[in-house]
């Protein structure tokens, strides 16, 4: 990565204006080098974003006996996986990022056992893993816990079943697609996410030889295959980036065309932004943000994909900061998602949050001063509120952005922002 920061000191206001490219999901890319372990041999993936997961995906892999090699000029990553890999992933990585837990479901069903660390990652809320094994348990695993891992067996492998998610959680449904596609018989999910992340694995697993029916819809239908094969596929633009930059343009009062983003896979927040007061035209190789007008303030509530993204909530409070109006923003997802919000009200934001509600009424522009970054996206937040900031701010733990965000501090100077790497 071009650089790693401790601390991003932002001098606003800023207007933005000019290109970005947008590179594969992040989301996406690290599911992808999981769902390799289903496969000996050397998969490729392509369009694989240069950021800090990825590396802790790398190293997790290599552990288990893989070797990774990744050219990040052209951003292609390549895994040979053995015929036999390690199945146990150590709390000293898995710590460090959550999706560690999306190798649980590829081991189960390739080796018949996985250890796996309980996961670490963002501090947005409680994120049980009471899904992903019940879904496991349901095709025939044997779960158990032990000194801070989880261990699950399926000596004799998984037997397909039906399984129904009470909520559509996405990191369950990975690892139980991924379980299944080995699995002997059919195993039919029901209430499965439906992101385009999920949409992206599958593809991947039926390039491998999978038989997957129902992609894009709420119900999964998985006839396992006795074995897998080494596989290349393409990462999907990361629709949460491209997100971010759309709000950037609203919230600077700004003109960023997105190249390579998907306006189709953030049909709900695009129309909120259009209802904020900015233009969105699509391109041939993107789409384009325009904001001539101080943004009106815009409620918003977020849910389950096709629903208002958890990982944007960040960006509409930042937005509705500065905003004409009050508004309200609901967050259904992740209860501790609103721990920032104390952060922007250092910068001025005029927030009161109630339960899973925050009430905002917008100020002309906010007033930088040093904050903190607690998640990927609260960081990336954070640092849009001080774009629309008197003076300097200082986001520390910027850290946390790299994990999501590439070359983000060049991309935000390209585009015109006064921002410097401490």
């Amino acid at each position: 990565m071009a650089e790693s920061s401790s601390a991003l000191r932002i001098n606003g206001p800023a207007r933005l204006s000019g290109q970005v490219s947008v590179t594969g999901a992040k989301n996406s890319a690290l599911k992808l080098m999981a769902a390799s372990l289903l496969a000996p041999g050397k998969n490729t993936l392509l369009n694989v974003p240069d950021i800090k997961d990825v590396e802790i995906m790398a190293d997790l892999l290599t552990r288990m006996g893989c070797t990774v090699a990744f050219d990040k000029a052209v951003h292609t990553l390549e895994i040979d996986v053995p015929q036999e890999p390690a199945h146990k992933a150590e709390y000293e990585l898995v710590r460090k990022m959550r999706a560690s837990i999306n190798v649980l479901g590829p081991l189960l069903t390739r080796v018949g056992i996985a250890e796996i660390s309980l996961p670490g990652g963002d501090a947005i809320g409680s994120r049980g893993l009471d899904f992903h094994i019940a879904g496991l348990e349901a095709l025939g695993a044997k779960v158990t816990f032990e000194h801070g891992y989880i261990i699950a067996s399926a000596p004799d492998g998984l037997v397909g079943a039906t399984f129904e998610l009470t909520f559509p959680s996405v990191g369950a449904t990975e690892n139980l697609m991924t379980a299944a596609v080995m699995a002997k018989g059919t195993t039919t999910l029901h209430n499965v996410a439906r992101e385009p992340d999920i949409i992206d694995l599958g593809e991947y697993l039926i390039a491998m030889g999978a038989k997957i029916e129902g992609l894009g819809s709420s119900t999964l239908t998985i006839e396992g295959v006795d074995q897998l094969h080494a596989a290349t596929h393409s990462t999907l633009p990361d629709r949460i980036v491209t997100g971010t930059w759309a709000f950037a343009a609203a919230m600077t009062q700004g003109d960023i065309t997105i190249i390579g983003g998907r306006a189709d896979h953030l049909e709900i927040p695009l129309d909120k932004l259009v209802a904020a007061g900015a233009v969105v035209t699509t391109t041939p190789d993107g789409f384009r943000v325009r904001m001539d007008q101080r943004p009106i303030a815009i409620d918003v509530a977020t849910l389950p994909y096709p629903g208002f993204p958890t990982d944007l909530q960040p960006m509409a409070i930042s937005l509705n900061s500065v905003a004409t109006g009050s508004a309200i923003v609901t967050e259904n997802v992740f209860e501790a998602r609103f721990m920032f919000v104390n952060e922007l009200r250092r910068l001025g934001a005029q927030i009161t949050v109630d339960g899973h509600h925050a009430a905002i009424t917008g100020v002309p522009l906010l007033s930088g001063a040093p904050v903190a970054a607690t998640d990927i996206r609260a960081g990336a937040g954070l640092v849009l509120a001080a774009l629309v900031a008197d003076g300097v701010t200082i986001v520390e733990d910027a850290f946390h952005i790299e994990r999501g965000y590439p070359n983000f501090a060049a991309n935000l100077r390209a585009l015109g922002a006064d921002v410097t790497v401490i």
